[in-house]
């Protein structure tokens, strides 16, 4: 189960946070109803993995899967993709908390190109109860899109790269 909140935001926090990882990757969809996505993450200094996830439902919980695939495997899905995938520099910070936030810049020098940052939570009741504020991010995590639709990195495929199912 994946349990996230989601910001749209306007680069990176203002604040000092420690950085825990910085990766580079790009991801395509075959599907988003439900989410059918390959993903590959080269962590800078670090390994590269390939990814296929599904997940189900939409909003603050989501039922996911995530499966390890070989380079060539990523290349074929990519390939039987046919579209450009998306690029995505994220930046991954530890918070005062202990936790996560994901901060992702989308399509990098291209007119569509935005901002995102995520954090993951144990639970449904931690997710509803935590207020950004707790570690000094409430003028950075101002804009929440979690339960907006049209808001998804599937949402983003589709406007973006014109797949329809």
């Amino acid at each position: 189960m994946e349990i996230e909140r989601k910001w749209l935001v306007s680069g990176l926090p203002g604040v000092f946070l420690p950085v825990v990882m910085e990766q580079e990757m790009e991801q395509g969809y075959l599907t988003v109803r439900p989410t059918v996505r390959i993903r590959k993450e080269a962590e800078k200094g670090g390994k590269t993995e390939y990814v296929l996830c599904l997940k189900s439902g939409a909003g603050i919980a989501r039922q996911e899967i995530e499966i390890s695939v070989s380079a060539d495997t990523y290349d074929e899905i990519a390939a039987m993709i046919g579209l450009p995938l998306i690029p995505k520099t994220r930046i991954t910070y530890r918070m005062p908390d202990g936790l996560l936030l994901e901060v992702n810049h989308v399509d990098s020098g291209l007119k569509t190109e935005f901002w995102y940052a995520e954090v993951e939570f144990g639970t449904v009741e931690q997710a509803k109860g935590w207020d950004p504020g707790s570690v000094g991010l409430d003028d950075y995590l101002t804009r929440e899109v979690t339960y907006e639709p049209g808001q998804s990195m599937g949402a983003y495929w589709i406007r973006t790269r014109g797949l329809d199912s």
